[in-house]
């Protein structure tokens, strides 16, 4: 019969003790309230910047709705597949005219990542830094000339080359 009690009784007390110490380790809520993992915020942080006069509005960003395919022709056979996202930066509140014009807008920048392509853009190392600058450089003349000034960069939110 012991045997059989032994292990509810091992249970009944680890419950008990379980219990017992969250109840010690308990913080009230008015203690957890008034604690700051950053510190005392009494006194103003001297070390911070102070801002400068009224900056611009901050840009936004229009992402394109679908990838764009290039492929990467050597010696008249097909070596490679880039596969690209872009966003367009534009000033605040002009992004409906990127959703307008976006059909010629993928027109010329996918003619400029052809021209890439065939000028050896993505071969070898194609996501070094220089290699890609020159690539947004030229995205961002093709957007500007679709849509205008409005147009303040082209990032390159994914990127991927698939050989086959």
């Amino acid at each position: 019969m012991i045997r059989k009690l032994f292990p509810i009784l091992l249970i009944l007390i680890g419950a008990g003790a379980g219990i017992g110490a969250g109840i010690i380790l308990k913080s009230s809520p008015t203690d957890m309230a008034n604690h700051n993992p950053c510190g005392d915020m009494s006194e103003p942080d001297t070390h911070m910047v102070e801002e400068g006069p009224a900056e611009a509005e901050m840009p936004e960003y229009v992402e394109l709705n679908n990838q764009f395919v290039i492929p990467v022709v050597s010696v008249d056979l097909v070596e490679s597949l880039v596969v690209m996202s872009v966003g367009i930066e534009v000033d605040a509140g002009q992004t409906e005219i990127i959703y307008t014009r976006e059909p010629k807008l993928r027109d010329a920048l996918l003619q400029v990542m052809f021209d890439h392509a065939n000028i050896g853009g993505f071969q070898g190392r194609f996501t070094d830094g220089n290699n890609l600058d020159v690539l947004r450089a030229s995205l961002t003349e093709a957007a500007q000339n679709v849509v205008g000034k409005i147009v303040t960069g082209v990032v390159i939110t994914d990127i991927a080359r698939q050989d086959v």
